[in-house]
């Protein structure tokens, strides 16, 4: 059995249902879907995530990328993504696994060489191929969840080995960036912070600055080169995200979700949310819904419990 198969072995094991599940390794999750999903809104933290069997498309705006078990994906700050599972079926669900990354052990891993410039077009989101060294470290953290008494002592050894991979292989440059303290990428970060902290508060753009330690005119001008958008399109982007939650998870009407995000103005929310999302509100979770019963119907068709769906009660937009 190749790393790989392993790791998809692990994951069904210990992931039996679908979606998300948090595990008692920190900082790991794995993920199931038995049937692929409507894109849905999620934001990533920054983490690697590492798919076993099947394969997901996630979007920043225009920008896409897809992912399998031939690639991984590292996402370098928590960033507003859409994503949807494209290959899965009850007979070969689609199997993942998530580690955030700890910054805190990455910058004990982390010589930062001072005398390079800083790079702001290294990705943020981006797609790698599979290492196997990588893959196989991987599984022997999941592998760890059968050892519940090993975990505390062996998994921050397995995880500092991740971390090590990572750092050695060809996104290096960006998560020297992430650990070094004092770099663009890591007061950024610090201003993501900030707004998602706030997000339905109004923008006070001096204030996430100071968070970030930056000018005013530095965290735009190094925000949107990190980010692919300004501070304020990326409070926008959670604010849309998080009401088109409200709307289709939680039935809340299109009015009160607008309000509960931080718009005071129905019609700007409307057409704010038509912009990103191709539809009014109504006219988009109705889609949307009708997309969710075809899977429920078909699924039911099959004898199997709909995976994955982001019908209330449950979410296909999950990280990973």
């Amino acid at each position: 059995m190749d790393g790989i198969d392993e790791l998809a072995a692990l994951i069904t094991r210990h992931a039996p249902e679908a979606g998300m599940s948090g595990t008692a390794v920190p900082r790991l999750s794995l993920i199931r879907a038995n049937r692929p999903t409507v894109p849905v809104p999620a934001v990533y933290e920054a983490s690697l995530c590492l798919i076993a069997q099947g394969s997901k498309r996630v979007s920043l705006g225009e920008h896409s990328v897809v992912y399998d078990a031939s690639r991984y994906l590292l996402v370098s700050v928590d960033l507003p993504l859409v994503g949807h599972v494209l290959e899965a079926s009850p007979g070969a669900p689609y199997l993942c696994c998530k580690m955030d990354l700890d910054l805190a052990a990455l910058a004990e891993l982390t010589v930062a060489d001072r005398g390079a410039p800083e790079a702001d077009d290294l990705p943020t989101l981006a797609v790698y191929p599979s290492d196997p060294d990588l893959v196989d470290a991987v599984c022997r953290l999941v592998k760890l969840l059968g050892q519940p008494d090993s975990i505390a002592v062996l998994a921050p050894l397995v995880e500092r080995e991740i971390l090590y991979r990572l750092l050695t292989g060809p996104h290096g440059a960006m998560l020297r960036r992430m650990a070094a303290g004092d770099s663009r990428l890591n007061r950024v970060t610090r201003a993501i912070a900030a707004i998602r902290n706030g997000f339905r508060e109004q923008l006070r753009i001096d204030t996430i600055a100071a968070a970030a330690g930056m000018s005013a005119s530095s965290l735009h001008a190094h925000f949107k080169a990190i980010t692919r958008m300004t501070p304020l399109e990326y409070q926008k982007q959670l604010r849309l995200q998080e009401a088109r939650r409200l709307m289709l998870a939680e039935g809340t009407s299109a009015g009160l979700a607008g309000f509960t995000v931080g718009y005071d103005s129905q019609s700007q929310f409307s057409r704010e949310y038509r912009r990103m999302f191709g539809a009014p509100p109504r006219q988009d979770i109705e889609r949307m819904q009708m997309a969710l019963d075809h899977m429920t119907a078909t699924a039911h068709a099959a004898g199997e419990p709909a995976a994955g769906s982001a019908t209330r009660g449950g979410h296909s937009g999950l990280p990973g």
